[in-house]
């Protein structure tokens, strides 16, 4: 990770304002919006799938970082873990009630996974361009510009249910 990232992120963590928590996310959200959306429909490269894939992961996290803030302002819990797989795990067992919140972490997962994998390229600058992932168990993946837009709904769809979660209850 980019060494402004875990800056990024560590200044996340130490803010306290689910406002600003929900204001970061929604920024990641639009960065990710404007690579599907403009530059992958005119580059269709793989490099702007991975920097789709980078944006998701870190919107996610941003979300996961509120989900917790809100729990631990709730007493659900303490506190929580600074790395993202242990917070990740952490959600999954507060939130395993909740199918959609678990469907988005196991999003997150499978995203990390993507971004640290091997990968190659073909059909680069076509329409059916993609990026072949084999990950650490063997298992291999493609990833197409069909395959990242599906990702960046699901994700946008998590996102608002976060948003009515944690914000809609508190103006009752």
């Amino acid at each position: 990770m980019p060494l402004f990232w875990s800056v990024f992120f560590s200044y996340m963590i130490k803010t306290s304002d689910l406002n600003e928590l929900l204001e970061n996310a929604l920024e990641e959200l639009k960065r990710a919006d404007h690579l599907v959306f403009v530059s992958l429909k005119y580059t269709r490269t793989v490099d702007v799938i991975r920097s789709v894939i980078e944006r998701l992961i870190s919107t996610l996290d941003c979300i996961t970082i509120l989900l917790l803030e809100d729990a631990k302002r709730k007493g659900m819990i303490k506190d929580y873990p600074i790395t993202p797989a242990l917070r990740i795990d952490l959600s999954m067992k507060l939130f395993s009630y909740e199918p959609q919140i678990l469907l988005s972490l196991n999003i997150f997962t499978l995203l990390r996974k993507l971004n640290k994998a091997e990968y190659t390229k073909m059909e680069e600058y076509r329409r059916h361009v993609r990026m072949i992932v084999t990950l650490d168990d063997g298992d291999t993946l493609e990833i197409k510009i069909d395959t990242v837009t599906e990702y960046y709904e699901k994700i946008l769809d998590f996102m608002k249910f976060v948003r009515s979660r944690i914000f809609e209850k508190k103006d009752e």
